[in-house]
């Protein structure tokens, strides 16, 4: 299997249409045709469904899309690296996180890079911190933020200072938004809108003082954004972190913190015994100055 079989299986996959994709790859369609012919008998796997109109992944065809896509990435941040002068600090430093007003530390170690080497650029990746950990593992961000509680047995990390604070997002006519405070007793039998990364962890079952199965969790969420928009249509009360949404002005919203008070620390992993580029060391260095 080589690299340029699954830029050709991707561009089948974008297009939907070997004809299109041939197109698109200047190649002619009977070549394309015999090449994912052949991918398939390599693999062992039926990775199209051909039907009159267009096509479409099988379960197989999913996957390898998936981890194609990871490979290309990965070759071109490697190109990218190897392209730089040894000498030369500039490139690309890729981060992954979650939500969390606490990435205005990261944002700031990164600001004081680019003012010494403003040839270095940053790219951010949002995401839940199970798609983060696999994107740290695989080698496509070079740097993870993780919220408590995560498992950092595997990584090098340092402890960011600063702390997110537990609450729950509500509407501003909503009967708990008159309290300062919201407890376990007061959410028992609410609709919740609840984190999945938080559904099964410690922290967060033992202050509910109840299995999430025991609570009337009526909606999952990974980004609060979208949660905020449940808040907002009354689907419910989303259990999360401060800050995250604006509540003042004009917002519909309003956010009560958690009693007893529960909060989060945060901390910033990268694989161990990582070679990093130029760039991603100083950066590293940055954090290392800063916070340790």
């Amino acid at each position: 299997m080589e690299l340029r079989e699954l830029r050709y299986f991707l561009a089948v996959a974008r297009e939907e249409s070997i004809l299109k994709a041939a197109e698109s790859l200047y190649i002619s369609q009977p070549n394309l045709s015999r090449q994912m012919k052949r991918l398939e008998e390599e693999l062992g796997q039926q990775l199209f469904i051909r039907g009159s109109r267009k096509i479409t992944l099988t379960e197989a065809g999913q996957l390898l899309k998936k981890r194609a896509e990871e490979i290309i990435e990965l070759q071109k941040k490697t190109e990218s690296e190897l392209a730089l002068p040894v000498a030369e600090i500039r490139g690309d430093v890729y981060i992954g996180g979650g939500e969390s007003y606490v990435m205005q530390l990261v944002a700031k170690a990164a600001h004081a890079v680019r003012e010494r080497y403003p040839a270095v650029k940053f790219h951010l990746y949002s995401g839940d911190m199970a798609t983060i950990a696999e994107k740290l593992d695989k080698g496509l961000i070079d740097f993870g933020v993780f919220i408590e509680p995560a498992d950092l047995t595997k990584y090098d990390y340092i402890r960011l200072p600063l702390v997110d604070t537990w609450g729950v997002l509500m509407r501003k006519d909503s009967p708990l938004a008159e309290k300062e405070y919201i407890t376990p007793e007061d959410l028992w039998d609410a609709p919740l809108i609840r984190s999945r990364h938080s559904l099964d962890k410690s922290v967060i079952t033992d202050w509910f003082r109840k299995r999430s199965d025991e609570l009337n969790i009526v909606a999952t969420y990974n980004l609060m954004y979208n949660a905020s928009l449940f808040v907002t249509e009354g689907v419910g009360y989303a259990v999360g972190l401060e800050h995250i949404i604006n509540t003042t002005g004009d917002s519909r919203l309003c956010f009560r913190p958690l009693y007893p008070r529960l909060v989060s620390h945060l901390d910033i992993a990268w694989k161990k015994y990582q070679v990093f580029p130029k760039c991603a060391e100083v950066f590293l260095k940055e954090l290392q100055d800063s916070f340790v």
